[in-house]
């Protein structure tokens, strides 16, 4: 019998190895917060997030499912899911207010029981304060005690200034200050979360566990985005890949593979965090699934584009699975 026990736990051990574990992230770090430019876990530990973003909630909803965060978590190896909540457009939150947190809050709700970190975006090119404040002040309110979560307060700016954008910003991040004091909070800057530079001559004070979001598609940004990067942590701006890809900044096009690995093994030399856009099925290149792709999840090759294949093996090297 002993014989038989040791040998059914040495199968096991054995599965185990060779096919990988993914652990629960927030399990494993806890409560999450910045000093200088790095992310640090609980105990004290520099932390990189990587994951994937869901595509607009108003545009893909059907793909909002526990079935395709489970998946995220355990076949591609996402520790972070970034839910992304349309506002302007049709059925988005300003429409369908209700619909929209609900639409939101189902993902949350997964990624707190799968154990992994969430980012509530607020999927937006403009100012809506009054708005961003509710919603914020709620999502404060329901969530702001599980070391989950990450809010993103402006997803893209356009063509904002950096001063209206920072004085936007000072109004939303005390409202959710207000509620929960230790949550990472992400803030993006000009022209599509581009001009950090602009972010490093004259960041926010006064609070703590504030990240600057960039976005990146290699195709586009190259050497002179990273440059300003650069600048930005050499004055001690912690910065948050929230969404990036491989393709030019429309969405489409061919992959630049090269540019692409570049940019990731910049953000894990500089232990960066970063996630790529985006979990939907629109006929275009950063959309990495293919018409038909089931909503929940269990995705084989044939489900994915080559954005998508890519995107889940980036992913699964260095969630170190086989």
């Amino acid at each position: 019998m002993k014989n038989f026990l040791f040998s059914k736990v040495l199968v096991i051990l054995l599965v185990l190895y060779t096919t990988g574990v993914v652990a629960q992230p927030v399990k494993q770090h806890g409560a999450l917060h910045v000093e200088g430019t790095q992310l640090l876990d609980e105990h004290n530990k520099v932390t990189v997030l990587r994951g994937m973003s869901f595509g607009w909630h108003c545009f893909w909803p059907d793909f909002y499912t526990p079935g395709t965060v489970e998946w995220l978590h355990k076949d591609w190896g996402c520790t972070v899911i970034r839910a992304a909540m349309g506002v302007e457009p049709k059925n988005g939150y300003k429409e369908k207010p209700e619909w929209s947190k609900q639409t939101i809050m189902t993902v949350v709700d997964a990624a707190i029981k799968e154990g992994v970190y969430v980012i509530i975006d607020w999927h937006s090119h403009n100012i809506n304060l009054p708005e961003a404040i509710a919603f914020f002040t709620e999502m404060a309110t329901k969530y702001g005690n599980y070391p989950n979560i990450i809010y993103e307060v402006f997803n893209e700016p356009d063509q904002e200034s950096w001063s209206d954008v920072k004085d936007y910003t000072n109004e939303v991040v005390s409202a959710i200050r207000t509620i929960d004091k230790d949550n990472i909070i992400l803030v993006g800057s000009p022209h599509w979360d581009q001009d950090i530079h602009l972010v490093a001559d004259e960041p926010l004070t006064g609070f703590s566990n504030i990240m600057y979001t960039v976005h990146f598609y290699a195709a586009t940004h190259k050497q002179s985005l990273r440059d300003r990067c650069e600048y930005a942590l050499n004055k001690g701006i912690p910065i948050f890949i929230s969404e990036s890809a491989g393709m030019s900044a429309s969405g489409d096009g061919p992959l630049d593979d090269a540019e692409w690995n570049t940019w990731i093994k910049w953000c894990e030399k500089r232990h960066i965090s970063w996630i790529t856009w985006s979990v939907s099925p629109k006929d275009e290149t950063c959309s990495v699934l293919n018409k038909n792709a089931s909503a929940n999840g269990h995705w084989q090759t044939a489900d994915l584009k080559e954005s998508g294949i890519k995107a889940r093996r980036l992913l699964r090297h260095y969630a170190g699975l086989k």
